[in-house]
Formats: C-alpha cells, sequence, structure tokens
C-alpha cells in the first residue's frame, strides 16, 4: 500500500496541514478521537481523499498482561471511524504490577522499552496475535526511543523485530528519530539495526526532531529534524522504497512555512536514497505459540520492579545504569507535569507559577495509577488535604474545580448545590 507523504495531525497546525499541497495522508493519535464526533477539520481532510491513520500509545503490548479488551475495542472502533487501511502502536509497557504480581497498578504515562529477551518476546508475539484478531485491519509496531537498556538482553533490536514479524506477520513502523535516539543513548548503530530489520514489512516512516543534554537525546518532537537523523531516513532508503513517510511534531509548533521546508528536506533525504524494490511480506505468516504462564510472570516481575523504581522510589534492580534511570525517573514527571496540565488547563492558571512545583513535588511520593485525568483529580485532592495552596482565594478556586469533576456528574446548578457550593467554599 502506497501511502506517499504524511504528517502528524494536531489540532494545533489543523489550519496549516488542510492548506499544505502535497499531503497524502495523516496520522493522529487514537486515544484523543472520539469516534462519533470527529473534529471537522479532520473529517473534511478525509472528504479531500486524505487517508488517515489512528496512531495508539495505550495499549502496551509489550507489558506483561494480556492487552484490555476495551483498549482493543476502541482502537477498532477508530479504525473503522476513520476509513483507515491500518492501525499503529508501539513495542512497548506502559503499566504494570497489578494480578500477575500481586501489587499495585502503576502506569508510567509513557513508552518503556522491553527487554530483548526470550520470555519478553513471547509475550509479545502473543500479545500482537490477540490484538490482531481483535483489529479490523492490519496492525503495524512501532520501534521506540528509549533512555535506558536493561541488562543481560539476548537480542539486538532488529534481532528482536526478525523474530517479532517471522513469528507474527505484523507489519512495522520505523521510527528513524528513534534509531538516532538509541544510537545516541544506548550505542545502538543505525546501520547494523537497518542491516537486520525485516525492511519487506514495512508499513511506513516516522521522522521527528529532539535535542541532546549532557550525552543524553531526549526524542521531544518539538524541534527541528537534525540531520543525523536525516542520513538514517537516507539509509533506510536506499535499502528499501518507503511506502509512506511523516513528519512527526507534538510541541512547539513552527509556523506552516517551516513545517513544509520539513517536509521538502524529509523528500529529499528518501530521494537521495535511490529507493531499492521492497519485497512483499508474508501473507500467512505461522501462529504463534503462546506464551507460558511462568513467562509471563517473569516479565511482569521485572517490569514492575523497573516501574516502581522510576515513579515510587523503590529500590532500582541490579545492572541497570543508574544515571540513565534517573534521568528516565525525571523525564516520565515531567511528562506528567505537562500533560495534566493539558488535559486540566485550569490548574495552571488556578495554581499559576506555582503549578509545575506543585506537582512535580506530588509526584515524588504519589505514582500515577490511572489515567491522566484521574492524577489531576488526585493531584488537586492532595494539595487541598494538605491546605494548600497557600492563598485562599485560589484554594477555594481549586476546591470548586475539584467538586465539578469529582463526582459521577456534574453537579447541577439548582439553589442547594449553589448554597452547598457556598459553604464548602468557605463563603457565606
Amino acid at each position: 500500500m502506497r501511502l506517499g507523504t504524511g504528517i502528524g495531525w494536531r489540532p494545533e497546525i489543523a489550519d496549516a496541514v488542510a492548506g499544505m499541497a502535497g499531503i497524502d495522508w495523516v496520522e493522529v493519535v487514537a486515544e484523543n478521537l472520539c469516534p462519533g464526533h470527529l473534529p471537522e477539520p479532520l473529517v473534511r481532510l478525509r472528504e479531500r481523499g486524505v487517508t488517515v491513520i489512528p496512531h495508539g500509545v495505550s495499549l502496551g503490548l509489550g507489558g506483561a498482561e494480556r492487552p484490555d479488551d476495551g483498549r482493543l475495542r476502541a482502537l477498532a472502533e477508530r479504525a473503522e471511524a476513520l476509513g483507515a487501511p491500518l492501525v499503529t502502536e508501539h513495542i512497548a509497557f506502559v503499566r504494570a504490577g497489578g494480578p500477575l504480581t500481586a501489587s499495585a497498578p502503576l502506569e508510567a504515562g509513557h513508552l518503556l522499552p522491553v527487554p530483548r529477551t526470550r520470555d519478553a518476546l513471547d509475550v509479545l508475539c502473543e500479545n500482537v496475535a490477540i490484538a490482531q484478531e481483535a483489529l479490523p485491519v492490519p496492525l503495524a509496531l512501532e520501534n521506540i526511543a528509549a533512555l535506558f537498556s536493561w541488562p543481560d538482553e539476548e537480542m539486538s533490536e532488529g534481532e528482536f523485530l526478525a523474530e517479532l514479524v517471522e513469528r507474527t506477520g505484523v507489519r512495522l513502523l520505523i521510527d528513524v528519530a528513534n534509531l538516532h535516539t538509541n544510537h545516541v543513548n544506548r550505542g545502538e548503530d543505525p546501520a547494523e539495526a537497518l542491516d537486520r530489520l525485516p525492511l519487506e514489512a514495512l508499513a511506513y516512516v516516522h521522522v521527528a526532531g529532539g535535542f541532546e543534554r549532557d550525552g543524553v537525546w531526549h526524542d521531544s518532537h518539538a524541534h527541528p529534524v537534525p540531520p543525523a537523523v536525516l542520513n538514517i531516513l537516507t539509509d533506510l532508503a536506499s535499502r528499501v522504497t518507503p511506502p509512506g513517510v511523516l513528519l512527526e511534531r507534538d510541541e512547539n509548533f513552527p509556523e506552516a512555512a517551516e513545517l513544509e521546508r520539513e517536509l521538502a528536506a524529509i523528500g529529499e533525504a528518501v530521494r537521495k536514497g535511490g529507493g531499492a524494490a521492497r519485497v512483499p511480506a508474508d501473507e500467512a505468516p505461522p501462529v504463534p505459540p503462546d506464551a507460558s504462564a511462568e513467562a509471563r510472570q517473569r516479565v511482569a516481575v521485572a517490569q514492575t520492579a523497573v516501574l516502581s523504581a522510576l515513579v515510587a522510589r523503590t529500590p532500582l534492580p541490579e545492572g541497570f545504569d543508574r544515571g540513565r534511570m534517573g534521568v528516565q525517573a525525571r523525564s516520565l514527571a515531567a511528562k506528567r507535569a505537562d500533560v495534566v496540565a493539558k488535559v486540566a488547563p485550569e490548574l495552571p492558571v488556578i495554581l499559576g507559577a506555582g503549578y509545575r512545583e506543585a506537582f512535580l513535588d506530588y509526584a515524588r511520593t504519589r505514582p500515577m495509577r490511572g489515567g491522566y485525568r484521574q492524577d489531576a483529580l488526585e493531584f488537586a485532592a492532595q494539595l487541598l488535604k494538605t491546605g494548600r495552596p497557600a492563598d485562599a482565594r485560589a484554594r477555594r478556586r481549586l476546591r470548586e474545580w475539584w467538586l465539578d469533576r469529582a463526582g459521577p456528574a456534574p453537579r447541577t446548578p439548582g439553589p442547594a448545590a449553589r448554597l452547598a457550593r457556598r459553604v464548602l467554599s468557605g463563603r457565606r
């Protein structure tokens, strides 16, 4: 399937994307869509014949638990609502704990790398097979960027992905920016990874920017695409003709002209590669064996120990780089603060300049156990419980905000409700 030139669709750049010539397709974060209420700009793009692909971020197919039925149904609904030719997700885990470890569930709020071990591969293959059965269109999986490595890994990334494709027939979404990230952070050679990747299974390619700080590359999706990433794209394009190439940008959105220049540079990098004939993927993969209960439990214990160290300050398992894990922990907390500010934009307004410091202080002792909206409610409740913020007016506003959202339904504006609000707010 030929996709062509694409861009990650975000509401902030909807008008810019609508006016761009040469955009063949867009990708949208699946969890940000409501199938019955698609954004009007996205609907207009579809009416023009622009392909829209949902890109999931919360399935956690690399986690120890089997994929959640509700999340799979939601992804399937979005694929059908968009008329998408495929859906994409990540080779990552995003939560741990729970029944397999008899411990409280934990949420990372971000994509974390799976260990490249036989146990983890068996679990991933079975989870992928479950997802493929539930989805109405083909599934493609993305390699992720990582700040840390697991000790005692048994395979390289290329070997791990090659066996995943062989056993499941899943397609690949190769992110060349993530290959660059893993080169800087983990010492992995992008060319060697491309040598081993099953490029015949390529669905499309991601390209994005980032920045380096203190020897660590941060895959920000908020900076221009650097030459090193374009060079990896050229190397990939010299080996296979990419069916589609997409520019990702999630923050610090530039003017449309700059986005178009980046798209032109991406197109030039592909042309420079020359392109090679793409070998069709195997249409009838063997059915992967089930992962044993023992393998799932071993993966669960390992992932829970790592995630707990990152978000709950429990002891770090042996063999991990303490410095890199510290960077990852701070990155997770910072992302938590940023996303909560987006899903609950009233909180930074109420708390003002003190929002970020207050949230990071809360996050040090309160791991995320639900989604970001629940996290926002729990943050507000914790502040109120401890008598914060100090300013009485801000505290009343925060209490009002929390009361409006903590119940099963919004409060009614009747006389009794208004009186209760005044009493709870300390007003007469």
